[in-house]
């Protein structure tokens, strides 16, 4: 299944943005009363806005011409007492969808991380990390900048407009249709160049997300730049990728707002109709200077929320992206499903079976072709080849860090992808060549998911691990199970995180056990010390090693050649050798 996170075309774009509403609205569900509650009191400072040059209309035709000034300060003073109240509604409404927004944004990240939690290994083969930080990130930041601060003013502008709407064609039909014309003419311009305004805003967050890997990728392989001394190089490709963000940010930049001044034309030209229309409607006695002011003041309570829309429709058109790409992640679904068991595990099965089995990865060539292979309980197998040759794909295979394109693999004689996976991980012990550490220390890193001894105390985790023989590496870390582990093991060499790996993998017991070059790294004094562990494990565990060493593979008993999608007997170890030899000869 390929995994690779593309850009969608337009039509994907309108389905995806049909689908995300109904993804997102769970995350806005516990929402509803603070929403509504934010929505009534944007209602209620519209109502204020659009209510006060009636008012104020009435003022100037009654009270004015008579020289009634209780009349004049009694109407102000009502006016003043309701924008106070209209400032208190705009407060409140923009004190509670700020925390709305806040909480969708951690809802929204909570569940990308979760759903990132269930996709399988191809995923990340095929997507760089940085592009995926940037959408956690900045993407689920835009969108919390939308329902935070865009929303409530969209919806606020909305009622404004509408109101304003209203009472411009109730007071005056012909003079209210005609100060509204320039809306009209807007509306169609608006829907002709938002999807040009999303696509340059959702190149930008590409781009960007192109930088964060870039930056991402140089950061992780710096001791290789220093050591190679190509700061050029690097600094070089860093140059080409901020240079694209820099031209893909001007441009959403240029399309953000465009809207703006074209906007501001519009509103400019209706108060210019209003004023030419009413001046001559005064003349000619169908209207009166005070509903001419009151007119103009709602046209620009039309106009102006309008404006604003053209940097609130940037926004919008902003989140939408954002959201485009956050709901290609969330759209994704694992193709290592568990299906529903068929029985149980059959006594005298071979622990492990591959039948006919074949693997490709996406949009690559067929890696393995009709393997048959038994592991039998107890049993050490080496696997041997050039590289490149298909050991490693075989082994997660083994572990189903991947499924076979055709045929199938059985686990105890079921079908492998029956087990859930802490069943399976429980079975299978996987020690990779460069294992990966989290910050905190050496027992966060033994006891990852493992979750048998996480009640343990430091004294009763240790007697286990003098229990399964593993003290004498426990010993080889100054502050024992409390040593500090910086960022991805950084501080501890290569040899150490592999100790720790190893220590993880045999505490778990498991019934399979795949070492992946595990002692590629060691020094030979600790991995005869690895090999005498491996020797007191329980009888019942199969070893499956890959090394090209030869003396980590000449006590196993069964060794298997693979290579050009092939996995075959080697026989003896000279024959192995042989084998080896010939094979790296070819590839």
């Amino acid at each position: 299944m390929n995994y690779q996170l593309n850009n969608t075309s337009s039509a994907q774009q309108k389905t995806s943005i049909a689908a995300a509403a109904k993804k997102l609205w769970p995350l806005i569900s516990e929402e509803k009363k603070i929403m509504a509650g934010a929505f009534l009191a944007v209602i209620v400072n519209s109502g204020l806005n659009l209510l006060a040059p009636l008012l104020i209309a009435h003022v100037i035709d009654t009270f004015l011409p008579v020289k009634n000034y209780h009349g004049v300060l009694l109407y102000a003073g009502i006016i003043l007492v309701m924008y106070l109240c209209g400032l208190v509604a705009s407060y409140a409404q923009t004190r509670l969808m700020g925390g709305v927004g806040q909480r969708v944004l951690y809802r929204l990240r909570n569940v990308i991380f979760t759903k990132l939690q269930e996709l399988p290994v191809a995923f990340f083969n095929q997507n760089k990390a940085g592009d995926l930080i940037s959408r956690i990130n900045n993407d689920t930041n835009n969108i919390n900048t939308f329902f935070s601060q865009s929303l409530v003013q969209f919806m606020g502008s909305v009622f404004l407009m509408i109101g304003a709407a209203i009472f411009l064609v109730s007071l005056n039909l012909r003079l209210g249709a005609a100060s509204l014309l320039p809306a009209v003419l807007l509306l169609f311009f608006t829907q002709i160049v938002s999807p040009w305004v999303k696509r340059k805003n959702l190149t930008s967050m590409q781009t960007l997300g192109g930088l964060s890997s870039e930056i991402q990728e140089s950061l992780n392989n710096f001791k290789v730049i220093i050591a190679f001394n190509r700061r050029d190089y690097f600094k070089g490709r860093f140059q080409e990728v901020n240079q694209k963000n820099y031209d893909a940010s001007i441009s959403a930049g240029v399309a953000n707002n465009t809207l703006t001044p074209v906007y501001g034309l519009a509103s400019n030209l209706g108060q210019l109709i209003v004023l030419a229309y009413g001046i001559f409607l005064i003349s000619t006695g169908h209207f009166t200077v005070g509903l001419l002011i009151s007119f103009l003041s709602y046209a620009n309570n039309f106009y102006n929320p309008l404006r604003q829309l053209a940097a609130l429709w940037a926004s919008f058109q902003a989140a939408l992206a954002s959201w485009d790409r956050v709901h290609e992640i969330l759209s994704l679904d694992t193709n290592l499903t568990v299906l529903p068991a068929g029985g149980q595990a059959i006594a005298g099965a071979p622990l492990l079976e591959f039948n006919n089995v074949s693997f490709k990865y996406p949009d690559g060539k067929e890696v393995l072709h009709h393997i048959n292979l038994k592991l039998e309980p107890g049993k050490t197998y080496a696997l041997v080849g050039p590289t490149g040759g298909g050991k490693t794909t075989t082994a997660s295979l083994m572990a189903r860090l991947y499924d076979p394109t055709m045929g199938e693999i059985l686990l105890s004689g079921r079908d492998i992808r029956t087990y859930d996976a802490d069943r399976r991980t429980q079975k299978i012990g996987f020690i990779l060549q460069e294992p990966f550490l989290f910050t905190g220390n050496v027992r966060d890193n033994i006891l990852y998911g493992n979750s048998r001894y996480a009640h343990f105390t430091n004294t009763e985790l240790a007697a286990e691990i003098n229990k399964a023989g593993l003290e004498s590496l426990l010993a080889r870390f100054d502050q024992g199970l409390d040593t500090k582990i910086a960022a991805s093991g950084d501080g501890l060499s290569l040899g150490q995180k592999q100790l720790i790996a190893f220590i993880r993998a045999v505490l778990r017991n498991p019934e399979l056990l795949i070492l992946d070059e595990a002692t590629a790294n060691i020094d030979t004094v600790t991995e005869q010390l690895l090999d005498e562990i491996l020797k007191k494990l329980p009888a019942s565990t199969t070893q499956v090693i890959i090394a090209h060493r030869l003396n980590t593979i000449e006590s196993a008993d069964e060794i298997y050649f693979v290579n050009a999608g092939e996995v075959v007997k080697a026989g003896s170890m000279e024959h192995a050798v042989d084998m080896l030899l010939h094979g790296e000869r070819h590839s």
